[in-house]
């Protein structure tokens, strides 16, 4: 009787503090992740129980006047740096927030920049408004940011203490999930040995104009104990739970700009049947399953049937990939997608900024944009 009472009175005040408060994210960066991340805010804005977005672009370029217009008609406003307004205006583009300015009045801050930037923004911003901002977050290529984080593998490690969040890679959201899902009891005890993984990555997003490679190239294990970062992130990222996983990945890149494989081997200390290793994949609403065989048929369903092209599973698994070896090892493959899964876990960590009682609540509106299948 008394925790379900806690539970009403921290509703109540939290309520009662929402109604005196706006609720602002601000968004940095409008690339790969920043763009649809924007949209799919301001599409949901009124189910997420945000009041306002807002959203920050270093440039004026012309071959992006386009993407923030579109964002503008969809409800965000923009903030740009001091001295850059007339850069904008020459674009037709009016902007009525300065960067610095459109930070200190947010509640939250998702940056989106490119690798080290986040980091130097840290530096020079977000330290400053720590006072004032509920929360600041990160993607994949900035470690060290703050707790590492991915929807639906370590929600009970965040407390109010965090003040800065990192959502891991992609690659490293699929790694976490299948081996959360596969080597991990209802109970929540741990039953795996090991785990194995080798990352197919794609060479490039399809926005980008820069990094496509003519042929496939391997990579190397940069790490004697984890291989790739892949293994080393989802180490980090299981260690908030109190797990000291025994994981080590591989990495390489082909000449494609569809969707990131994955290759896994998950060895456990007790076996299990096939049909309970689908049941699994089945019950988990972040997991898709799938019998197509290539990429460009998982992105192409995501292009016909996702949030603007978007998947924002976790993972998608071939099941006729699906093999059990000596009662114990379980292997497969499966599509990673890329940005979709990092989309996710950014606004499920805004959320729990802006309502850490009943974030679980607010973001199921955003359940029908899962697929069981693909």
């Amino acid at each position: 009787m008394v925790g379900k009472f806690s539970f009403l009175k921290n509703n109540y005040f939290e309520g009662l503090k929402n109604i005196m408060e706006r609720k602002i994210v601000h968004v940095v960066g409008t690339g790969t992740i920043g763009e649809p991340l924007i949209g799919l805010l301001c599409d949901y804005q009124g189910q997420l129980g945000i009041d306002e977005i807002t959203f920050h672009k270093n440039s004026a370029l012309k071959i992006d006047r386009s993407k923030v217009v579109d964002l503008l008609k969809r409800g965000a406003r923009l903030a740009v740096d001091d001295g850059k307004e007339n850069d904008f205006k020459k674009l037709k583009i009016d902007s009525d927030l300065r960067a610095e300015e459109a930070i200190e009045r947010a509640s939250v801050v998702i940056d989106c920049t490119p690798k080290g930037v986040g980091h130097e923004n840290k530096l020079k911003y977000y330290e400053n408004f720590s006072n004032k901002v509920k929360g600041f977050i990160a993607q994949g290529s900035e470690n060290g940011f703050g707790k590492k984080y991915a929807r639906g593998i370590n929600d009970n490690a965040l407390t109010p203490e965090d003040k800065f969040i990192q959502i891991v890679s992609c690659n490293t959201h699929n790694i976490s999930c299948l081996t959360k899902t596969i080597a991990f009891n209802e109970d929540s005890n741990n039953n795996l040995d090991k785990g194995d993984f080798i990352c197919i990555r794609r060479a490039n997003d399809l926005s980008q104009e820069e990094s496509f490679i003519p042929a496939p190239k391997v990579g190397i294990h940069e790490d004697e104990k984890f291989g790739t970062h892949h293994a080393k992130d989802a180490h980090g990222l299981f260690s908030t739970i109190g797990e000291n996983l025994n994981l080590y990945s591989s990495a390489m890149k082909v000449n494609s700009q569809y969707m990131h494989i994955l290759r896994f081997k998950l060895s456990l200390n007790e076996s299990m049947h096939i049909d309970d290793l689908k049941s699994r994949l089945i019950e988990n609403p972040l997991i898709a399953l799938t019998t197509k065989d290539m990429t460009s048929s998982v992105f192409s369903f995501g292009r016909d049937h996702g949030h603007y092209g978007r998947i924002l599973n976790q993972t998608v698994i071939v099941e006729q990939s699906l093999n059990i070896n000596n009662g114990n090892e379980i292997t497969g493959f499966c599509f990673t997608p890329q940005d979709g899964n990092s989309i996710l876990s950014s606004i499920s960590a805004t959320e729990w900024f802006l309502y850490p009682h009943s974030y679980e609540d607010k973001i199921q509106c955003l359940s029908n944009l899962f697929f069981n299948n693909i």
